[in-house]
C-alpha cells in the first residue's frame, strides 16, 4: 500500500513540475493544483492514519489517530485554493490584457502588451 501511495505522490509531482515548466498559463494553474494534491496526500500517508481510532483525546493505550496531519491537510486545501483563485483572475487580467496565455519573457512580448494597453485606452477615450 506504501508503494502505491508513493508512487502516486511521485507521478503527481512529476505531472505537476511538468505543466509548470509549460509556456501557457492554464497548464500552470493545473500544474500548482497537481502539486497541491501531491502534497497533501504527503501529509496524509506521513501522518498514518488509522482507521475507526479516536484521536488522542481519548484513552491512548488501545491505539489512537494523530490529528495533525488532517488539520494541515485541510489548512493547505483552504490555501490552495484561496491562491488558485487569485492566479486564475491574474491569468484573465494577462489575457484580457494580452489577447494570448502565452507566458513571453522577450522584448517582444512587452511591446505587444504596450501596443494593446494603449490600444485599450484609446478604446476607453472613445467611449
Amino acid at each position: 500500500m506504501e508503494l502505491l501511495v508513493a508512487s502516486a505522490v511521485a507521478a503527481m509531482t512529476a505531472a505537476g513540475v511538468y505543466l509548470i515548466l509549460r509556456l501557457r498559463v492554464f497548464p500552470v494553474i493545473l500544474g500548482t493544483a497537481m502539486l497541491s494534491y501531491a502534497v497533501n496526500i504527503f501529509l496524509f500517508a506521513a501522518g498514518r492514519l488509522v482507521v475507526n481510532m479516536p484521536p488522542i483525546l481519548d484513552d491512548a493505550a488501545k491505539g489512537y489517530t494523530d490529528p495533525v496531519p488532517q488539520a494541515l491537510v485541510l489548512t493547505a486545501i483552504v490555501i490552495s485554493f484561496g491562491m488558485t483563485a487569485v492566479v486564475v483572475m491574474m491569468s484573465l487580467g494577462s489575457f484580457i490584457l494580452a489577447g494570448h496565455d502565452r507566458i513571453d519573457m522577450t522584448p517582444e512580448a512587452d511591446q505587444a502588451a504596450e501596443r494593446a494597453a494603449k490600444r485599450d485606452a484609446e478604446r476607453e477615450g472613445r467611449a
